[in-house]
């Protein structure tokens, strides 16, 4: 048993890292995008900021496994302070746990982790434990006994009532969390998600403000899991009207066919979850506008935060974190003036939508339950839209 957990934990490690360095992203299609990103165009471009998966693919038929757990840890594997955060719905059904005590306190004690709809309570309790396990201490904290874990649902590919995320995966995601270059498509969380009723997934991306502006960067991560076709955009470019086939297709096996078409259809049914980390200094009020700022890079993809959609988001700054941390005497915090906050509205907007499309780029063609299946977003075909309006970047595969 402990051979096959470690030969299953090798495989994915080393599958997340290959995936990472050769998966062609929005810019290699030459899609055009605002702004500067940074090193590795990724919420990791934010120092401190490491990102872990488990991603499970296993099966077929009834019992087909497409899932994962996405971990997103705010200062690494070994930190036990907090960071000033916000969180705020653009659409609320959905869930992210442990949004009272940020709302409350102003401050994230614990990892971000991103799974599916019925799997946010056996991820919550693994998260704890994980936590407990490296705390010295081990009684109840906000921070440690009320983690962040939001989801999305991904039943039309995956056996989500089979409960299939256990401890371990939550474990494998948290443990193998790290700097970088890291994976999008159909990892982690992200594994069995449709976009646009394409396949979707998770997607991250990042800016860097000009040292005019204080250099900072934003970095986002996104689990795409929303929005219909004909009102999905790139670059401004009317995708989803130009691709109207390709749409995702009900196998044979499945039952109560009408009930899945439902749950494909063009009613903007899903959900999108949205990670901010800056290190930008901003308290939790800002934080809170920030966040409410990935909504305009949703809105420039074609989200419009449907009835049915859960598109929840939360933004954190590694800034003042030790002043955030404290807990006797006084903190002196360093604060952005609002005055010059503009510039970071700008970045969230700009790295969330290209993180969407970033996920949408990486992700591939999937068969799964009941032989349900979900098209990949044909890069040959975008990049003949995007000529079309005269939209391709020029110099770009």
């Amino acid at each position: 048993m402990k051979k096959t957990l470690f030969a299953f934990l090798l495989f994915s490690f080393l599958w997340s890292f290959v995936a990472a360095q050769t998966k062609p992203r929005a810019r290699d299609l030459g899609i055009p995008f605002d702004g500067a990103s940074g090193q590795y165009n990724a919420i990791t471009d934010v120092k401190g900021v490491e990102v872990g998966y488990a991603t499970l693919i296993s099966g077929d038929g009834k019992t087909a496994i497409r899932t994962g757990v996405t971990a997103i840890l705010p200062q690494g594997k070994n930190f036990q302070g907090r960071v000033f955060a916000a969180w705020h719905a653009l659409n609320g059904n959905g869930e992210m746990t442990g949004t009272a005590w940020i709302e409350e306190s102003g401050g994230l004690g614990s990892p971000v982790l991103i799974t599916n709809t019925h799997s946010v309570g056996a991820v919550r309790d693994a998260v704890i434990e994980w936590g407990v396990r490296k705390s010295s201490g081990g009684n109840y904290s906000g921070d440690l006994s009320l983690p962040v874990v939001a989801e999305t649902y991904d039943g039309f590919l995956n056996d989500i009532n089979g409960f299939h995320v256990k401890k371990e995966h939550v474990f494998q995601a948290l443990d193998a969390a790290k700097t970088g270059a890291i994976a999008e498509g159909n990892v982690g969380g992200g594994t069995g998600m449709v976009a646009h009723r394409f396949k979707g997934g998770t997607g991250t991306a990042s800016r860097v403000l000009e040292a005019k502006l204080g250099g900072y960067t934003v970095g986002v991560l996104v689990q795409a899991n929303y929005g219909i076709r004909q009102f999905f955009s790139v670059a401004g470019v009317p995708v989803g009207r130009e691709i109207t086939d390709l749409l995702p297709s009900v196998g044979k096996e499945t039952a109560n066919l009408l009930s899945f078409e439902r749950k494909i259809g063009d009613e903007g049914q899903g959900s999108i979850i949205v990670v901010i980390a800056t290190d930008a200094p901003l308290l939790p009020h800002q934080l809170k506008r920030l966040a409410q700022r990935a909504s305009l890079g949703i809105g420039n993809v074609g989200g419009r935060g449907e009835n049915s959609s859960g598109d929840i988001f939360i933004a954190f700054s590694t800034a003042n974190a030790s002043e955030a941390s404290k807990d006797d005497g006084t903190s002196n915090l360093t604060m952005l003036p609002n005055e010059r906050i503009n510039p970071l509205f700008w970045a969230t907007a700009q790295a969330t939508e290209e993180a969407i499309l970033n996920a949408m780029v990486a992700a591939e063609t999937m068969k799964g339950l009941n032989g349900n299946t979900v098209f990949a977003l044909p890069h040959d075909r975008l990049k003949a839209v995007l000529k079309k309006y005269n939209r391709l970047q020029e110099g770009k595969k």
